[in-house]
């Protein structure tokens, strides 16, 4: 069965209820989102290794509160969460990882640096997952009406509901608690400290896109930078020149024919369909969106595939004139991205993505989290990666208002980029954007990483500090040590401890 992509950017595979694997027209990366979530990258079916499924692992439920804000609302539903208690001595504090737009993943229970850091701090360590994802389940279904009840501040207020009852069960009582998270779960940990100062003592929130925009352009933007600056500004040329090149195939019926061919399309191109076409480009950014956001992290244990495929191996293939005119080069990235994903060929149609991301049961292909996260950025964040950034490669096919086309074709017509507006200036509003208050929050960041440009980059006080990591991508301090880590990441690393160390005094 051929897979297909979308309008956000690319194809992907997922997990689903029952871990079967699933084909569906859902796309690998949504709004920044890769499938499985930030931290997983382009996630497949896997069996957890045996050290994973210890009994310090495995899941527990807890009582959530399904509206925190209107006091009448009994209902509760069962909200997961995973526990290790191996590096845990009395008086220790209490690590609290923040689940996100995807499954918990026991795994990081026991892998990652801030078990490294539970290790040297006898800490407890406990990760929550988010309302909505995984198995935990709020509503009996996806429905738009059902979604009212995923937020940023209902995700919040379940965490703090949780500490607060959670601590008498496990015999917490004057332990510090300190949140963990990274991308949308930086956030999270960040305005977990900032809303509830009193329930959790520090705040590590990495990656964190705690600025909401209706049109991130800048996302292009460094990915343009970070090509130049592993690929040498040669690579951007040649793909700016493939681009050209399908261009001007698009015009005649063979230059058609011939795309599909290299290209290894999966349907003929109607060049009259603007959202197939929007759809087109977007895949074959994506191909290399996904790998710049994700360049060189130590994901390997995460079982995510393609992390072996770095910047400098596209860039080595757009670069390579062996291989022929630049957009042969480009149809040779974009099918060594679809050996590495074990896709039969690129699909691009936006009418079969809309009827998939419709879909509203659990047990959808849609549940992996797509739906979930695209309702999100269309009520809250925006976040919308557009190719509206002028100096990129890449064209201008997949603009703002396909963002919003998206929003209204999924949830209806009123959820249009004005909604979406106003979600993002309440969001900016509440939170706080780029001008955090609190204290006791450290925020890092990679100059790779196309979300930093949605970061905390200096400190804001002498309690609110930025840390800026050349050279690295997504997240890149959360995922274990390597021998090939740069020495800045060596020493962000050590600078977020030696934090934690005194939050804990």
């Amino acid at each position: 069965m051929a897979l297909r992509t979308s309008a956000a950017l690319i194809l992907f595979l997922l997990v689903c209820v029952g871990n079967l694997l699933c084909y569906a027209y859902i796309p690998k990366i949504i709004n920044g989102r890769p499938t499985g979530g930030f931290l997983k990258g382009f996630l497949f079916h896997r069996q957890l290794p045996h050290s994973i499924q210890d009994p310090v692992t495995n899941e527990l439920w807890f009582d959530q509160k399904l509206d925190h804000f209107d006091p009448s609302d009994t209902r509760t539903w069962k909200q997961r969460y995973f526990i290790n208690k191996s590096y845990f001595k009395p008086g220790g504090p209490i690590f609290l990882m923040i689940g996100g737009e995807g499954t918990a993943d026991p795994i990081w229970m026991s892998t990652g640096d801030w078990v490294e850091n539970a290790k040297k701090y006898n800490a407890f360590c406990i990760q929550v997952e988010h309302r909505f994802y995984g198995k935990s389940h709020p509503t009996e279904d996806m429905s738009t009406e059902n979604l009212k009840y995923l937020s940023s501040m209902q995700a919040l207020a379940d965490l703090a509901n949780f500490r607060q009852n959670i601590s008498p069960q496990f015999g917490f009582t004057k332990n510090k608690w300190i949140s963990f998270g990274g991308s949308y779960p930086g956030a999270l940990s960040a305005w977990f400290r900032l809303k509830y100062p009193q329930l959790v003592d520090g705040a590590v929130a990495s990656s964190a896109p705690v600025n909401a925009v209706l049109n991130f352009k800048d996302y292009l933007r460094v990915v343009t930078e970070s090509l130049a600056t592993f690929g040498g500004p040669e690579c951007n040329t040649a793909i700016s020149q493939a681009t050209e090149a399908i261009e001007q195939l698009l015009k005649t019926p063979a230059g058609r024919n011939l795309l599909k061919t290299n290209f290894n399309l999966c349907q003929e191109i109607d060049i009259s369909n603007t959202l197939d076409i929007s759809n087109l480009f977007s895949s074959f950014s994506g191909n290399f969106e996904g790998v710049v956001q994700y360049n060189r992290d130590n994901r390997e244990f995460e079982h995510v595939k393609g992390t072996n495929i770095t910047i400098t191996t596209l860039c080595n293939i757009m670069t390579n004139k062996n291989y022929g005119p630049p957009i042969d080069r480009y149809a040779r990235v974009n099918q060594l991205m679809l050996k590495t994903q074990e896709e039969e060929c690129l699909d691009f149609s936006y009418k079969e993505m809309i009827k998939d991301l419709r879909e509203t049961s659990w047990n959808s292909s849609a549940a992996e989290g797509g739906r979930q996260w695209i309702y999100q950025t269309c009520t809250e964040f925006g976040y919308f990666q557009t190719s509206d950034f002028p100096k990129q490669p890449f064209g201008h096919y997949y603009p703002l208002s396909i963002s919003g086309q998206i929003c209204m074709d999924l949830f209806g017509k009123k959820f249009n980029l004005n909604l979406t507006s106003a979600g993002i200036q309440w969001t900016n509003a509440n939170y706080g954007a780029l001008h955090l208050s609190g204290s006791r929050i450290i925020l890092p960041n990679g100059s790779i990483d196309p979300w930093h440009a949605l970061g905390v980059l200096s400190d804001i006080s002498k309690d609110v500090k930025a840390v800026y990591i050349n050279g690295t991508a997504h997240c890149a301090n959360m995922y274990p040590a390597a021998a090939s880590d740069p020495l800045a990441l060596v020493l962000a690393r050590q600078e977020i401890s030696e934090f934690v160390g005194k939050w804990l005094l």
